[in-house]
């Protein structure tokens, strides 16, 4: 490869960005736009007895008013569920709004069309809904209680499906071992909270029965489809384009009833519809996640290798099934042994439902659950042995490559290499020193470390439709070379504030070997944009997308040798491509230029282009790859607690990271700190909360706590790459690696080391109590 992979090199979408030129979906208007508004319900469970919109329809600038049974009527079938990661699970049938009954907090009920958002407000205020509040499941225990009211009326309990996830024979590793350590883990209820919200413009042509949508999501062709199965219409009646992303991580991958009312409300009027959710909606409309409670035990030797584990795994899910299923759960009971090689698992995962918002998808999936409670596993028997929690990892890790884990197969791994690449990072940063200084001054600081791996560039197909998945994983690029010798590389992945664009033009450039700014990245019109078959997520968007570009690139460079050596009179062998120029190797002066090549192959062709080749410049690629990439990490946290206050200060964070060929590494360590805040939030703010009659207590930034600018530390990368010797370029994902580690290295890093925490956020409170129970211990 030429210079510019791994070359840190300037996001090519910042200065539009930066200078207010990007257009976002509420800058989108098209002549004759509605807004619409949802009224949602303000109570958990309850039979709706009646709705009055009379009053709403009749307020002057209305133009119309669904309810659910409208939307039922309109449509062909019920919300997509696209992960069934349990084939005999129960899957309740919801639509866009609810339709006899509710069964979440902000659950909607009825929708408004109206000249303006204001009137559409006022519209809502005059529906009169009739309900008949049910009693409430709002927790886990509730709803596993032996007399707990059931959500849905056709199914006998509020466990929605089981599975397990097994490797080797777990019952004699744990009759054989020396020790067995059990623990308890809870984890709250996330929520990624993009800085856009989200939102729709929806337009239905009557002549053309065409559906146009502006919209914001991470997967285009999944919501083509997905619009296309609920409306019963052929995906080539339906246009879907995305605008610029202000942020997704996870939550804008999944496809929600909102986009459908747009859609009917539009086919009503005859005019576009713009529906755009306002932050208060976002805390229940939108997807949670993250909450699990996991119960695990793990068999060891006394020399302090892991021979087995088994738990259970509660997924506590919604009162809906959002478009991910109970896809992250099963990701936690799939991943839990992480970068260990343990013989034996035996892991339950049960679906819950709650009267509670549906669970969705979230930057990390399940990983970071599955991290956190193997992290903590390790240190705990490492204290349980008096052993270096290191020397556990290190008799534990993965040695072999490629290694059939419970369910994916990990390509490759340098663990004990990358372990001590952090901890020669935290030797380089004082951090021992900074230790010491504190103690001696009776502060309380401490240093924490997590390892982890993760399944990256999800795209085999049939493997992954094996999973449950009724979409397919490969992508689909395509890279054309102009008249004027420049390059354009169309893509269906969303960017999304990742930097995708110029990662592709990267690696199309750098395969091509011509400048940077000779190429253009296009994306967001499924009209025009080729296929992907899931989208922007599971980071696949560097390993797929760009592999595709670089095997397309590389054929077309093979085209544009063979046309400048009909021109120049020499073998393409001999040939050598320079930004931009063409030239033969070891002759000065017999050069062409890729202009002239763009020329021949577009325009005057007679004595140029040769005889067997067709004109124009165009490769297209579908890779669907044999099998997932592991990226790999350590990340270690230097912390201090206030031991009157609870508070904990973080002074400092390094990662050490593997995610194969590193195409921009600034693109990279700006991943991994942004995914790094994430960690640090759910490890140490985050939390959404119900009363306890089940209704949501946190509707805005107030209650739901984010860490600023001054709660993340000085951030250091420390970067090794081993190519994925399976996928072209060597490329593995790295979209999600920053969050995954975080929150087990946090509380390892805590200082007072006899301190009992599973359970998350570590809130002051929370850290006291658990200070003082360890005190009376």
């Amino acid at each position: 490869m030429g210079g510019l992979i791994g070359a840190r090199v300037s996001r090519l979408e910042d200065v539009r960005l930066l200078t207010g030129r990007a257009q976002f979906i509420d800058d989108v208007r098209l002549p004759g736009t509605l807004e619409a508004a949802i009224l949602r319900s303000p109570v958990p469970h309850a039979r709706i007895r009646s709705i009055d919109v009379s009053a709403a329809a009749a307020l002057p600038g209305v133009s119309a008013v669904v309810t659910g049974a409208d939307v039922k009527a309109a449509v062909r079938g019920p919300q997509p569920v696209t992960w069934r990661t349990i084939p005999d699970m129960f899957y309740p049938r919801t639509y866009a709004l609810a339709v006899d009954k509710v069964t979440y907090p902000g659950q909607g009920v009825a929708a408004v069309a109206a000249k303006d958002r204001a009137v559409a407000e006022d519209a809502l205020e005059l529906i009169d809904v009739q309900y008949e509040e049910l009693p409430v499941v709002s927790t886990l225990e509730q709803a596993l209680a032996e007399d707990a009211p059931r959500l849905f009326d056709e199914w006998p309990s509020n466990v929605l499906g089981r599975t397990a996830v097994r490797k080797g024979d777990a019952a004699t590793a744990f009759a054989e071992a020396d020790l067995v350590l059990g623990a308890e883990f809870r984890f709250p209820r996330q929520m990624g909270t993009p800085l856009e919200t989200r939102g729709v413009v929806a337009t239905w042509d009557p002549f053309t029965e065409r559906l146009d949508v502006w919209l914001t999501t991470q997967a285009p062709n999944i919501a083509q489809a997905s619009f296309g199965e609920v409306l019963g219409l052929p995906v080539g009646k339906i246009r879907v384009r995305t605008p610029d992303l202000g942020g997704g991580f996870g939550n804008k991958f999944d496809f929600y009833g909102d986009e459908v009312v747009a859609c009917v409300l539009s086919r009503r009027t005859g005019k576009p519809v713009k529906l755009i959710e306002d932050r208060a909606e976002s805390f229940v409309a939108t997807v949670h996640s993250r909450e699990q409670k996991v119960d695990v035990e793990i068999a060891a030797r006394a020399d302090g290798t892991i021979t087995g584990m088994r738990g259970t795994v509660h997924g506590v899910l919604g009162g809906a099934l959002g478009t991910a299923g109970l896809g992250p759960c099963w990701v936690t009971a799939a991943s839990v042994t992480g970068p260990y090689d343990i013989a034996a698992l035996d892991m339950n995962l049960v679906g819950v439902a709650t009267n509670r918002s549906p669970y969705g998808s979230f930057r990390g999936y399940g990983l970071p659950k599955s991290n956190f409670v193997h992290e903590h596993m390790v240190e705990l028997l490492a204290k349980r042995l008096g052993m270096a929690a290191h020397d556990v990892r290190r008799k534990n890790f993965i040695k072999r490559f490629p290694y059939q884990s419970p369910v994916f197969v990990f390509d490759s791994g340098r663990y004990d290499e990358c372990l001590e690449l952090c901890l020669a990072a935290v030797r380089d940063a004082g951090w021992d020193r900074i230790r010491q200084q504190a103690r001696s001054r009776g502060a309380a600081v401490g240093i924490g470390y997590s390892f982890q791996n993760e399944v990256t560039g999800l795209g085999p197909s049939r493997i992954q439709n094996l999973a449950g998945s009724a979409h397919s994983g490969f992508d689909e690029e395509v890279v054309r070379i102009d008249s004027t010798g420049h390059v354009t590389v169309h893509t269906g992945l969303s960017a999304m504030g990742q930097g995708i664009h110029t990662a592709l033009a990267q690696v199309a450039a750098d395969t091509l070997g011509v400048p940077l700014d000779h190429v253009t990245v296009l994306s967001g019109d499924t009209d025009a944009s080729p296929y992907s078959g899931y989208g922007t997520g599971a980071s696949r968007g560097a390993p797929l997308g760009g592999a595709a570009v670089r095997t397309a690139a590389t054929r077309l460079k093979a085209k544009v040798l063979r046309i400048a050596g009909h021109i120049l009179e020499a073998s393409p062998d001999d040939l050598v491509i320079a930004d931009g120029v063409i030239a033969v190797r070891g002759v000065p002066g017999r050069t062409v230029t890729m202009a002239e090549i763009g020329d021949a192959a577009y325009r005057r062709l007679n004595g140029r282009l040769p005889e067997d080749e067709t004109p124009t410049l165009e490769e297209r690629e579908v890779y669907d790859p044999v099998n997932v990439a592991t990226a790999f990490a350590c990340t270690a946290v230097l912390a201090e607690v206030d031991r009157e206050t609870g508070v904990v200060t973080l002074l400092g964070y390094l990662i050490a990271h593997d995610c194969g060929t590193v195409i921009n590494p600034m693109i990279v360590d700006g991943q991994l700190h942004g995914g790094a805040a994430q960690a640090i939030g759910g490890a140490l703010y985050e939390e959404l909360v119900y009363d306890a009659d089940g209704r949501m207590r946190t509707r805005t930034f107030t209650d739901y706590l984010l860490p600023s600018a001054t709660e993340v530390p000085p951030m250091a990368v420390r970067h090794m790459a081993t190519p994925s010797e399976h996928i072209p370029g060597g490329f593995k994902g790295m979209g999600e690696s920053g969050v995954i580690g975080g929150g087990a290295a946090i509380v390892a890093a805590l200082p007072e080391h006899d301190l009992e925490i599973t359970s998350l956020p570590i809130t002051p409170p929370r850290l006291l109590a658990a200070m003082r129970k360890a005190t009376s211990r």
